[in-house]
């Protein structure tokens, strides 16, 4: 660990990353209730619908604001990351 940095400085945070096809790098969205977020995610994958929904969310990351074609996600995932 980098002289100055301890484990007491260190924080966790969770953010949802959506895997969109045709892309390699995921969304990396920063939201209120991310456990939420990604269980409604999930929960659209596994419908399996055909028909399109656009999905719209508000965010706390760099991303602001985004909108996401339910047909096109391909991946959902619930990341923890330490930051200080």
């Amino acid at each position: 660990m980098p002289q100055g940095f301890s484990n007491a400085n260190m924080k966790k945070r969770n953010s949802v990353l959506v895997f969109l096809k045709g892309t390699t790098a995921p969304l990396v969205l920063y939201v209120d209730n991310p456990i939420g977020v990604y269980e409604e995610l999930a929960g659209i994958l596994k419908k399996n619908s055909s028909v399109p929904m656009l999905i719209e969310k508000s965010t706390m990351g760099p991303i602001k604001k985004v909108c996401i074609n339910s047909t096109e996600i391909a991946a959902v995932a619930l990341q923890e990351e330490q930051y200080i």
